[in-house]
């Protein structure tokens, strides 16, 4: 616990907002593949060598069912595509496979709205979860990778940063009702140097460390030094009271043990 100008905080990392990617709500979201079969019945355009040709409504013989665009017997261009099971796709196909912008509607409640590559989530997309939560940014083989921010629905805070294969990696911010951290991550965890940013106008500095002992458990904060807010008005002297927190730190830490 540490006193900045005269309010108390405590500070603290909690794991509710480590989600990893199995407790995102992604769990039964995975995409469901159709079968790829020519029988069934077909209502629609077809050119001149019979294949399915513009137009047309197709029902597959596993009872899904799929109304759109037609060029040489695939799937190309706009189309919807409904799986018996209730999920549904919106959007671009190019030979059969889900290319370009679509919407894939889930059966528990999630939905993907963004770009598509030869059937995975790649490009930028946004994605809200069945429990309310959402992901928007890059994706890469159907996992949140590049720069991108998770919202979390029941506290409204909100992770900003990059992602590697679907986990929180290298530099992020994690922005909460009233305050924000900002520093290095690995493995959905915080690590190395880092900083609370307050809103009642002060930071604190210092970083995560963890041992081999404790890899199952969250990482250490150990705090250092307590400043004013480094993005305040350029010029601004700093405080006499911010001058005696820092030098009660420095002096904490010149003492010897």
């Amino acid at each position: 616990m540490f006193c900045c100008h005269g309010n108390c905080k405590q500070v603290s990392f909690t794991t509710t907002h480590t989600h990893t990617e199995r407790t995102m709500s992604d769990v039964g979201s995975d995409d469901l593949e159709y079968e790829h079969n020519k029988l069934g019945e077909y209502e629609g355009d077809r050119n001149d060598e019979g294949e399915r040709h513009g137009v047309g409504r197709a029902v597959l013989p596993n009872g899904d069912v799929y109304e759109g665009h037609y060029e040489k017997g695939q799937r190309h261009g706009q189309g919807t595509y409904r799986f018996k099971n209730g999920a549904r796709y919106v959007g671009d196909y190019d030979q059969n496979m889900k290319h370009g912008q679509g919407t894939f509607y889930y059966p528990d409640g999630s939905k993907y709205e963004g770009l598509w590559d030869k059937d995975v989530r790649h490009g930028h997309g946004v994605y809200t979860y069945s429990n309310g939560d959402s992901y928007e940014g890059e994706w890469l083989n159907h996992m949140r990778h590049g720069q991108g921010t998770y919202v979390y629905h029941d506290t409204g805070s909100k992770y900003m940063g990059s992602w590697v294969n679907g986990n929180m990696e290298s530099e992020g911010e994690y922005v909460h009702s009233n305050h924000r951290f900002k520093g290095k991550l690995a493995n959905n965890k915080p690590s190395g140097p880092g900083k609370y940013l307050f809103d009642i106008g002060c930071e604190q500095h210092g970083e995560f460390r963890q041992t081999e002992e404790e890899e199952l458990t969250n990482p250490k904060w150990i705090p250092k030094l307590i400043t004013g807010l480094t993005l305040l008005t350029p010029g601004r002297e700093t405080s006499a009271v911010e001058k005696e927190i820092v030098s009660a730190e420095e002096a904490e830490e010149n003492t010897p043990d």
